[in-house]
């Protein structure tokens, strides 16, 4: 049973995470689908990274959760991690991993069949993907994802964690990386 204390709180961390939502939604390339092009996308692969429209999230739950996480912007509730994972990312950087060696003269699928095959040829085979593009998003997840169960990450000739106690190191004065 949670108390209206904790119910505030929820409500008002869900309003944060809706404003970080919508101000991502205004940056150039979040204006579009990442995987159609159609305008105003209003749902997210949050552990991809990528804003989509209505269609292309339908494509990408029936990939599976193994690779695609799929929510509504302003339907769902949203989770730190889900939040540091999506704001971290964003359409043009999951474009330059998932769609480096598309064919400059490719026009986006428009049928459904077509644009599933270009999902999964995407996403699930990774024929487009830069590989050592991937693996640097996959250590920036990482590093978020540390991030989020409370570790700071310190920096010097390798990078190790120490676990904090204050969730909001980076907004806080005290925080200085180690390079």
């Amino acid at each position: 049973m949670t108390t209206r204390s904790q119910r505030d709180k929820e409500k008002k961390q869900q309003e944060e995470f809706q404003s970080i939502l919508r101000r991502l939604l205004l940056e150039e390339d979040n204006k579009y689908c990442a995987d159609c092009d159609a305008k105003g996308p209003r749902w997210a692969s949050w552990n991809i990274g990528v804003f989509l429209c209505i269609r292309c999230a339908g494509i990408h739950r029936n990939l599976g959760v193994h690779i695609s996480k799929v929510k509504s912007v302003n339907l769902d509730t949203w989770t730190e991690k889900q939040i540091t994972s999506i704001e971290g990312l964003g359409n043009r950087t999951c474009r330059k991993v998932y769609e480096a060696s598309l064919p400059a003269s490719f026009r986006r699928p428009q049928t459904d069949s077509a644009l599933e095959h270009f999902i999964r040829a995407k996403y699930e085979q990774k024929k487009y993907t830069d590989k050592e593009l991937e693996k640097q998003l996959q250590a920036v997840s990482c590093v978020c994802s540390f991030i989020c169960l409370g570790f700071m990450p310190v920096f010097s000739t390798q990078c190790t964690f120490i676990k904090i106690k204050k969730r909001n190191f980076l907004s806080s004065p005290k925080f200085s990386p180690v390079f």
